[in-house]
């Protein structure tokens, strides 16, 4: 219970033929009113769902984008911004970089050997070596 009073929740459904103007009002009771695609509060209630599911499905995308563009080796202690790119551009990307083994990985500029190690481990789900190690 919100403590919210003297409102009324009402919902919105589109029915079978899933059409704009075709709506039911569903009441909290379960009774459903079915005003005419004319009426202006059907109309207002239709824009505000759509402007929710507009601002859902938007929300929805960037975190979909952004998490497409979070690579992986950014969660591995070592690596930084100049270190992801020059293994992605030396490998071809990250598939590239998961076909390489730990030496292969090595042998890129500016990674040793226990870098090489955590990098590898981390992107085949293994235990991560101790960065103090």
């Amino acid at each position: 219970d919100l403590g919210v009073e003297g409102v009324l929740l009402v919902g919105v459904a589109k029915g079978v033929e899933r059409r704009a103007g075709h709506e039911a009002l569903v009441m909290p009771d379960g009774r459903e009113l079915r005003p005419g695609a004319a009426n202006p509060a059907l109309q207002f209630i239709q824009q505000v769902r759509d402007e929710a599911h507009r601002f859902a499905i938007t929300g929805h995308r960037g975190r979909r984008q952004k998490a497409r563009m979070t690579s992986k080796l950014e969660d591995i202690p070592g690596i930084g911004p100049r270190r992801r790119a020059s293994l992605l551009k030396h490998f071809g990307g990250l598939v590239g970089l998961k076909a390489a083994g730990e030496a292969e990985i090595a042998k890129v500029e500016g990674i040793n050997d226990a870098l090489a190690a955590r990098i590898y481990a981390n992107l085949h789900g293994l235990a991560t070596p101790d960065p103090a190690e």
